[in-house]
């Protein structure tokens, strides 16, 4: 099990902003006081290359990033700052993602990038909510020129819809994209009839989730989407966007999902890794804002990967929200999905 970490890392940032330092700052030194930091394979990120980033954005906006970052602390829109370290901190951002692909491929196993900005949201010409570059979308591009790979799973938890890895997929039957986010909310994509097109039609899954639903709900839209289909798509890799927002205690969502629930998903992911592709998973931090909610949950996530038995006292699960939501949206998205995966 290995971590992908540096401290430059914590040079894009800014202090009013929720995606600030402070998030890897706490998860390191949680890390550190559960003693399992030196138990973990400490990968150093390196700087992506401008014909690796042009896998998932254009030439021109990689420009644009690396011209508005010379400015100094400017916005790409209300939610998404540069500063005068940006263009290097995503790139070695995204550079990180390509250090775990390269290990988990060759040595098979699990990476958890802990790097920040985050990517999701990034298109091919924007970047947005907090987004720079999109990383896990770099890599899976990288994961298909590179190493051949014709079947490759992202799963993106993260309490908002991931809609720029989405759109980098839409039309790729090799990419399964699974989105589960809080809707209403932010970007306001992510629908159940986005299902993909042309000959992708069918391997984008989103689950629009309404807000105060929990661990139960969470498990229960797994176990009759994602689960069944992925055994049916049999991966090469799996990709998560492993935000943390959903959290129950995260100020930026609604959601009730708890340790107990980051924990279930991680198990449910791992086991279809191991089925499939030799437990090769690569997660990449998203978001989460609640900085012990975060680190805890991230914890969490790497104990349930290496099997270390930690037992922090407060993993007991939420109670289903019992909004009928839920169970109306699981059978709305399999009559959809229906002629391709049910």
């Amino acid at each position: 099990m290995g971590i992908v970490y540096a401290d430059d890392y914590l040079l894009h940032g800014t202090d009013y902003h929720p995606e600030r330092k402070e998030r890897l700052e706490a998860t390191i030194s949680l890390l550190e006081k559960e003693k399992v930091l030196s138990k973990l394979l400490k990968i150093s990120p390196r700087k992506a290359t401008a014909e690796e980033i042009t896998r998932g954005h254009s030439l021109e906006y990689l420009q644009m990033i690396e011209k508005s970052s010379d400015v100094g602390e400017t916005h790409l829109d209300a939610d998404t700052y540069l500063n005068q370290y940006t263009y290097d901190v995503a790139l070695l951002a995204a550079g990180g993602g390509l250090e775990a692909l390269d290990r988990v491929m060759s040595k098979q196993g699990q990476v958890f990038v802990l790097a920040r900005p985050p990517g999701h949201h990034a298109e091919y010409q924007a970047g947005m909510g907090f987004c720079i570059f999109n990383n896990i979308a770099i890599a899976a591009e990288t994961a298909k020129i590179k190493y051949g790979l014709k079947r490759i799973l992202i799963v993106d938890w993260d309490v908002h819809h991931g809609n720029g890895t989405q759109n980098a997929f839409y039309e790729d039957p090799s990419v399964l994209f699974f989105s589960i986010h809080q809707s209403p909310g932010y970007p306001s994509s992510g629908s159940l009839r986005e299902i993909g097109q042309e000959k992708g039609r069918g391997y984008t899954i989103n689950f629009p989730i309404s807000p105060g639903c929990s661990d139960t709900d969470y498990q229960e839209v797994f176990s009759e989407i994602l689960l069944p289909v992925a055994r049916k798509f049999k991966p090469e890799l799996v990709l998560i966007s492993a935000g943390q927002d959903a959290h129950t205690n995260d100020p930026l969502a609604s959601m009730r999902l708890t340790l107990a629930g980051y924990r279930w998903m991680t198990k449910q992911l791992k086991k279809i890794a191991t089925e499939n592709c030799a437990g090769r998973i690569v997660l990449f931090l998203e978001g989460g804002y609640d900085l012990k909610a975060l680190s805890e949950s991230i914890l969490v996530v790497l104990d349930e990967l290496a099997g270390w038995g930690i037992d922090l006292g407060r993993e007991k699960p939420n109670p289903a929200s019992d909004l009928n939501s839920v169970k109306e949206r699981i059978v709305t998205l399999k009559k959809i999905l229906t002629p391709i995966w049910f």
